[in-house]
């Protein structure tokens, strides 16, 4: 069974992903608008609204209602500037946003996280993506979809130069730490939303790319 989104909101608009679900969710007939607060401005189309500025200070002056949120939201230590700093992003601020989605009505989540998600993990960064896997679960969402990529791969507008290395070995790579295209994670992505299935359905990378494809 499918189910026709109308009113969408979106975290992380300007992101690698975020930026080709965009561009599928405004050029899709069903979709009426599209909510998708961004630090910076993006490009006027009818059917969205872009509120401008730090998201964390956006989320309480959002309206709705919203049937469906997408957070594509995300950091690295590096670009964060500390673990502090990464974790207030890729978790706290998170978690707000799918919090801040539930009020304004969405019953369906689709949510980023990453390969090897773990709370118990040794890895600081599957150990903070493991614990807000949880934290999300525990908002009780009546429908949430957590996809777990592996490295992503595509033009980014800020340079990552350990990506860019390896990105050319990352499509070799077996099984899950496969790298993917970000614009098959996006596809992906928007076919999990068409999806209605109770519950949490959490996809691997594998299964993202076949669903890409």
């Amino acid at each position: 069974m499918y189910l026709t989104p109308q009113t969408i909101l979106l975290g992380g608009a300007t992101g690698l992903t975020g930026e080709h679900l965009l561009d599928r969710m405004l050029n899709e007939p069903t979709v009426s608008r599209v909510l998708a607060p961004t630090r910076r401005p993006l490009a006027d189309h009818p059917h969205l609204e872009n509120p401008v500025g730090e998201l964390a200070a956006l989320l309480p002056t959002l309206s709705g209602p919203v049937d469906i949120a997408f957070c594509c939201l995300g950091s690295t230590i590096k670009q964060a500037g500390s673990k502090e700093a990464f974790r207030a992003i890729d978790f706290d601020l998170v978690v707000a946003f799918a919090q801040r989605a539930r009020e304004l009505g969405a019953r369906h989540l689709v949510v980023m996280s990453a390969v090897n998600a773990d709370p118990d993990s040794s890895i600081f960064y599957s150990q903070v993506k493991g614990e807000l896997e949880q934290a999300l679960k525990a908002q009780g969402w009546p429908q949430l979809t957590i996809a777990r990529p592996s490295l992503l791969i595509g033009e980014r507008s800020e340079q990552r130069l350990a990506e860019q290395l390896a990105a050319p070995f990352a499509k070799l790579i077996p099984g899950k730490y496969r790298g993917i295209d970000a614009c098959s994670v996006a596809r992906a992505l928007w076919r999990l939303a068409l999806e209605e299935q109770d519950g949490v359905r959490i996809v691997e990378a594998q299964e993202l790319s076949k669903l890409g494809k």
